[in-house]
């Protein structure tokens, strides 16, 4: 017996079915699908989530020194002149900068290896590619959804089902994060 469902796909197809069910998942909070895709799902994403949680406050805050251009009303650097040449104008400003731990970047690696780039378009300009932007879904499942479940072990996905779909009776099922 096999050790997870094959969906009726080829490996390529299932995987990529289950990956981008997992990243819709993970960034919406909730999915309609059926309940053998929903069981899948849950594996994949409850297995992520563990890693956040594990993996949630090991980092630690450095302070860096780094050269900024200085920029005028409009938004453009400043130049000055010297020695006949333009040159931009720079300022020193200390940055707190978060440094993962060797662990906590191989979680980051392992959840990218599951997760689509997701790119969030504003409403506003739906269907153009101005103004888009990269949804950094890993460090989401780090700040926001693992805090959630830190005292709580396992059981971050609920499944409850809808009733059969009308075309070929299929049970329907929402999973949704707890």
């Amino acid at each position: 017996m096999a050790g997870y469902r094959k969906l009726g796909r080829t490996s390529n197809q299932r995987k990529a079915l289950l990956r981008n069910q997992v990243t819709n998942l993970l960034y919406h909070g909730r999915i309609v699908t059926t309940e053998a895709k929903a069981k899948e799902v849950r594996k994949i994403a409850e297995h992520l989530i563990a890693m956040a949680v594990r993996e949630k406050d090991n980092f630690e805050t450095i302070t860096v020194t780094q050269k900024v251009a200085r920029k005028d009303a409009n938004g453009r650097r400043v130049k000055e002149i010297k020695d006949n040449k333009k040159v931009t104008v720079y300022d020193q400003v200390e940055k707190q900068v978060t440094k993962d731990m060797p662990s906590r970047v191989h979680a980051r690696r392992q959840m990218l290896k599951v997760l689509y780039p997701i790119k969030e378009v504003p409403k506003e300009n739906a269907g153009r590619k101005k103004n888009t932007k990269q949804v950094d879904l890993v460090n989401k499942l780090f700040t926001e959804i693992a805090p959630k479940y830190t005292d709580r072990n396992g059981g971050y996905t609920r499944i409850i089902k809808i009733g059969q779909r009308k075309g070929d009776a299929a049970m329907e099922v929402v999973i949704e994060l707890v």
